[in-house]
């Protein structure tokens, strides 16, 4: 087992509230296990451009309760071809760094395992992306942050959606996954919920708000994940097929930012304990997770496997409760 002495961390993709918590549970838990510590700045972009700084004790004072990441982040196509990958082992070798901590979603993995495995160098993630997409992993960080200040904003348009007798489609991140959408939908008592996993026909839903309506139902709130289409189309084709005054609203990447909450925060520290231990113990092309209550590991090859989400109970009971 080869001796860990030096740890590169580095957040890329999207960013999302508690990546700093991480950062700095890393950090200060890798000098508490007499480990040197280097922070990589903007992703793997970073790593290729040689953008690395030494990172201390006093470096990470100050960002627990911050969003986004100090350590910047993005998507790097280049660290996708040979030469790009190349360039990043050379620095790697260049700054001694035996090991690296990745703190992103489920692209930022794939890279690291195939990475990883290519120039033997042991990687160790750890899943933070609102989507809470990462496969055998029950939350990721961020997750309850981004559903939290959602659901703030749902609550206030509820107030308005009932004290002007309006019908309001709400668009919330999620290209390829409805997990906010579900969450937020069944957490705010909304009426109906637009998933990528999960078909729709806009004349049952347009239906079902006409029959309400002549009951007296005098609001409706309708949730659309960003991958189904855009709340702007879907609030133009509801007010033409029943003639009833809808709002289209984006709330877009406010959901991103922001102060996470007090569970991202303790799971971004508790996962960034586990991320410098299983490095010390020799582990290597895996994930640290929150799995059932306990912290444990996943394997990078399947954590990079489409999660499935339990679509049909959750929208079942959206709809018993509506």
């Amino acid at each position: 087992m080869a001796v860990i002495k030096r740890i590169g961390v580095l957040t890329a993709g999207g960013d999302a509230p508690g990546m700093n918590a991480a950062i700095r549970a890393v950090v200060r838990y890798a000098i508490y296990s007499k480990i040197e510590v280097v922070g990589i700045l903007r992703g793997w972009g970073g790593l290729i451009n040689d953008e690395i700084k030494q990172l201390d004790h006093r470096s990470v004072s100050g960002i627990i309760n911050q969003g986004g990441t100090v350590l910047k982040t993005a998507r790097c196509a280049e660290f996708k071809t040979d030469e790009g990958q190349k360039r990043a082992f050379e620095n790697i070798k260049k700054h001694a760094i035996d090991a690296l901590v990745v703190i992103g979603g489920d692209g930022s993995f794939r890279a690291a395992h195939e990475f990883g495995i290519k120039y033997q160098i042991p990687c160790i993630g750890i899943p933070a992306s609102i989507d809470n997409d990462i496969n055998g992993i029950d939350t990721t960080i961020g997750s309850d942050t981004a559903i939290n200040t959602a659901l703030s904003a749902i609550d206030n348009i509820r107030d308005t959606a009932t004290s002007m007798e309006r019908i309001f489609v709400v668009e919330v991140m999620g290209k390829s996954s409805g997990y906010i959408a579900l969450q937020v939908a069944l957490a705010g008592g909304c009426e109906e919920v637009l998933i990528p996993e999960r078909d729709f026909n806009l004349e049952d839903i347009c239906h079902d708000i006409v029959n309400g309506n002549l009951r007296g139902k005098i609001s409706w709130i309708i949730i659309i994940a960003e991958g189904v289409g855009k709340a702007d189309d879907i609030a133009r084709k509801i007010n033409e097929m029943t003639g009833l005054e809808t709002r289209p609203v984006v709330l877009g990447h406010i959901q991103r930012g922001g102060r996470p909450t007090a569970f991202s925060r303790r799971l971004a520290l508790t996962l960034g304990q586990a991320a410098v231990d299983y490095l010390l113990k020799g582990e290597s092309d895996k994930a640290v997770s929150l799995n059932c209550g306990d912290i444990t590991t996943v394997d990078l090859g399947s954590a990079i496997q489409r999660k499935k989400i339990d679509v049909d109970n959750f929208y079942r009971l959206i709809r018993i409760l509506t």
